[in-house]
């Protein structure tokens, strides 16, 4: 038998046995049956006849909901569903490719095959053209790039950041649409 949260630390924010004050409790058995509202004492006495803990699953209700369950097993149940959640979030990067005005068409075919692999990751891509010397006269030809791979990326992805100026530097953002069938060799790759 628990008392308290002594073998856990004091940062959980579960009350368990006597640390539950409330006067009145709608309790729960360990099948998730509902034996109905009782006073704390009672439901005390009911868990500590089972062998089991009272533990406080719902504080908000009106009157809160307690259950009598193994309290180990509770935190373990909980670390799991929290583990299984954080698998499952995929964290999105923003990953950068450089581009030049004077940048060769096979150049600009072998970045476009990285960022279709970014694409079928799930991550957003950063087109970055640099204005050296005189290319600044010539921005034009940077947005026709720009213009190029947005084209190109149609289909898979959309702009998050359309392509704007900052000093002599010209970028657009985008970001891959979720249904990875639409990316061609790029989902193979993804998985390594």
């Amino acid at each position: 038998m628990i008392k308290g949260n002594k073998k856990f630390g004091r940062n959980d924010r579960i009350r368990v046995n006597e640390m539950i004050k409330i006067p009145e409790l709608r309790v729960v058995d360990e099948e998730g049956e509902q034996i109905g509202v009782m006073s704390n004492e009672e439901a005390l006495h009911l868990a500590q006849e089972r062998g089991m803990d009272l533990i406080e699953i719902s504080p908000n209700a009106k009157p809160p909901v307690c259950k009598i369950i193994d309290y180990g097993k509770y935190k373990y149940e909980q670390s799991k569903n929290a583990h299984k959640a954080k698998k499952k979030q995929h964290i999105t990067h923003l990953k950068e490719i450089k581009l030049s005005t004077k940048i060769e068409k096979h150049d600009i075919e072998f970045k476009m095959r990285n960022a279709e692999k970014f694409f079928a990751k799930g991550d957003k891509v950063k087109f970055t053209l640099r204005f050296r010397g005189r290319e600044m006269q010539h921005q034009e030809a940077g947005y026709e790039i720009l213009n190029l791979i947005k084209e190109r990326f149609a289909d898979i992805c959309t702009i998050e950041k359309a392509p704007t100026k900052m000093g002599r530097m010209l970028s657009m953002t985008l970001v891959g649409i979720s249904d990875k069938k639409k990316f061609g060799k790029g989902e193979e790759n993804a998985e390594d």
